[in-house]
C-alpha cells in the first residue's frame, strides 16, 4: 500500500529532490513525500480510497498536477511525472549563444548487418546560435564538424569511413550546417531548416528540436539546452559504398539517425574556465 511515483526531465533524467504532496478533494494535506537519487518515490504511509490531487514540485522546474485514484488496496500509483524546467516554455534571451562542445554531443547511429547499430560521434566541431529578438523564426544556426573526429570505437572501421568510400575527410575535411528557417512545432519544439554540406554535396536537411530550458552554469555564464534529431541517407551524400553479403543484406545500413544534444553559453564565445 502506499504512493508510487517516478520523476523524471522531458529528456529522461531523474529529478531527486523532487517532492510529492498529495491533498484529498477538500484541500486538506494527506501525504508528502521525497524523491530518491534516482526520481523514484516510494512511501508506505496508508490512504483511504477515494480521488486525490497529486502536485509535483522542484527547485528550477515547474509544478505538476495530477488527479489519481487509491483503489481499495490503499495503494496510489502515480507513474511517470514529467517535468518541465521553470520557464521552459520561453525561448533563451535574444543574442549570440556559442555551442560548448565538452558538454554536447554529436551522435550518428547505422544499421548493421540487418540486425543491430552501430553507435559513431564526431568528437571536434564548433557551433553558433543567433536568437533574433523579435521573430524567432529568423534565428540562425551555424555548425561546422570535423570529418577526421569521426569515432565509433574501432580504429579499422574509422579509417574506412574517412576513406573516400565514405566522409572522404582528407578532400572534404568539413561537415557543415547552416540554417535557413524556423518553424514552430510546439511550445518548446521547432523544425529548424537548413543546408549541410558532407562529402562535397549541400543538400537541404530538417531537424526536429526540443528545447529543454536555459538556467545558469557554475561559472557564471547562463546555459541553454537543446535535443535535435533527424535522418539521412548516404545516397543524397555521394556515398554509396556497400557490401552486400551473400543473403542480399547490406553491411551498413543507408539510413543514419543522427541525435545532438547541445548546451549552448550565452555571447560570442566560451568562458575560460
Amino acid at each position: 500500500m502506499g504512493l508510487t511515483a517516478r520523476i523524471r526531465t522531458r529528456d529522461g533524467w531523474a529529478v531527486s529532490h523532487a517532492v510529492v504532496t498529495v491533498a484529498d478533494m477538500t484541500g486538506a494535506q494527506v501525504l508528502r513525500a521525497e524523491a530518491d537519487a534516482e526520481g523514484a518515490v516510494r512511501d508506505a504511509t496508508p490512504m483511504e480510497p477515494g480521488a486525490y490531487t497529486v502536485i509535483v514540485t522542484a527547485v528550477g522546474y515547474a509544478p505538476a498536477a495530477s488527479s489519481v485514484i487509491v483503489t481499495a488496496s490503499g495503494r496510489a500509483e502515480v507513474g511517470t511525472v514529467t517535468l518541465a524546467r521553470q520557464g521552459g516554455t520561453e525561448l533563451p534571451p535574444p543574442g549570440p549563444w556559442t555551442v560548448d562542445p565538452v558538454h554536447s554531443s554529436v551522435a550518428a547511429v547505422a544499421q548493421h548487418l540487418g540486425i543491430s547499430s552501430v553507435h559513431g560521434r564526431f568528437t571536434d566541431f564548433s557551433g553558433s546560435i543567433e536568437i533574433a529578438p523579435d521573430d524567432v523564426t529568423k534565428s540562425r544556426v551555424e555548425a561546422v564538424i570535423r570529418a577526421a573526429s569521426i569515432d565509433t570505437g574501432n580504429g579499422m572501421r574509422d579509417g574506412h569511413l574517412k576513406s573516400p568510400d565514405f566522409l572522404d575527410a582528407e578532400r572534404f575535411p568539413e561537415i557543415t550546417f547552416r540554417s535557413t528557417g524556423l518553424t514552430a512545432a510546439g511550445s518548446d519544439r521547432w523544425t529548424v531548416h537548413g543546408e549541410l554540406g558532407m562529402h562535397g554535396v549541400v543538400r537541404p536537411v530538417d531537424l526536429d528540436l526540443a528545447y529543454l530550458g536555459t538556467g545558469p552554469d557554475p561559472w557564471g555564464g547562463t546555459r541553454a539546452a537543446f535535443r535535435a534529431t533527424t535522418e539521412l541517407h548516404r545516397e543524397d551524400f555521394a556515398m554509396n559504398y556497400n557490401q552486400v553479403l551473400q543473403a542480399g543484406i547490406a553491411a551498413i545500413g543507408t539510413t543514419l539517425k543522427v541525435e545532438l544534444d547541445i548546451q549552448a553559453v550565452r555571447g560570442e564565445s566560451l568562458p575560460a574556465v
